[in-house]
């Protein structure tokens, strides 16, 4: 069967965009559409040039044997500083208020688009190329961890409050709360993550660190190596958190009795990662094209 370019070109942005950070051959294509591959190769330029343009997403191509194209997830400063202004009125909505401080965020943590594009953001602002697993902590955190997985084309492992017999021999381990000083525990199945491996740890909310305090030493203890933390939501007070190296979406704090909840933009990177665009592994010549 023969398709248009336009069916091609479409087929093309929905197979790399439902697979981000999946790699397929030129030949993959060919043999999908019955079309020589000079003809994907112009496709896929064309598919390149909108998503840069409209600020999709990268389409790149890797050398070599095993090379191919994919397309990378990537947000901008501005749409990242409009999404979570968005995120931060819902959030300070009064009536989310509830007993003892807490916040009522299930609704926003739990809704699909929202997570989905978190894990955009996420995926825009880590360096991942080296990592292995996107790691959680049940169970809020698991919706945004899930999608940043997704995104970085990762598997994702849960880290559990309590052991689950279905899931085989488990490591478990105590850790200090940080803001209440609370001994809590973790546990996760000792063959959930390989010797020698690269993570990155996903969580909803921080307000001292001991939580991803705690997941940094149970990684340790798996001999894996944290390489990046994402936090969806971090209070400003204790200034001093027991973990340092993290990025945070949104800021919470309180002041004059008054909850102030603000995206933390120092955290968004004005490009993504300085990756080239391999064009010769394409056959063709980067440039603008008017159909």
């Amino acid at each position: 069967m023969k398709f248009k370019r336009t069916e091609r070109i479409g087929a093309i942005v929905k197979i790399l965009s439902d697979n981000p950070n999946k790699i397929y051959t030129l030949s993959y294509f060919t043999n999908q559409f019955n079309a020589a591959k000079s003809t994907i190769s112009e496709d896929l330029l064309v598919v390149k040039n909108v998503f840069e343009k409209l600020h999709l997403g990268k389409v790149i191509t890797i050398s070599g044997a095993a090379g191919g194209v994919k397309y990378i997830p990537k947000t901008s400063k501005a749409e990242n500083e409009e999404f979570l202004m968005e995120l931060c009125e819902k959030i300070s909505d009064p009536s989310r208020v509830l007993s003892g401080g807490f916040l009522y965020l299930i609704d926003l943590i739990y809704d699909p688009t929202i997570a989905a594009k978190i894990g955009k953001i996420f995926a825009s602002n880590i360096d991942y190329t080296e990592a292995d697993y996107v790691v959680t902590m049940e169970t809020k955190g698991i919706p945004m961890a899930l999608m940043t997985a997704k995104a970085m084309n990762l598997p994702l492992v849960i880290i559990r409050k309590d052991i689950k017999v279905s899931e085989g021999p488990t490591l478990s381990m105590t850790y200090v709360s940080g803001h209440n000083s609370k001994v809590e525990s973790m546990s996760l199945p000792r063959k959930a993550i390989k010797p020698n491996s690269k993570v990155i740890l996903i969580d909803d909310f921080m307000r001292g660190g001991g939580t991803i305090q705690g997941m940094t030493g149970l990684m340790n203890e798996f001999g894996a190596e944290v390489i990046g933390t994402g936090i969806f939501i971090s209070t400003t007070s204790p200034s001093n958190k027991m973990v340092q190296d993290y990025i945070s979406l949104i800021q919470l704090g309180v002041k004059d009795d008054k909850i102030i909840v603000e995206p933390n933009l120092k955290t968004f990177k004005d490009e993504y990662r300085n990756e080239d665009l391999e064009n010769s592994e394409l056959g063709i010549e980067l440039e603008d094209e008017d159909e």
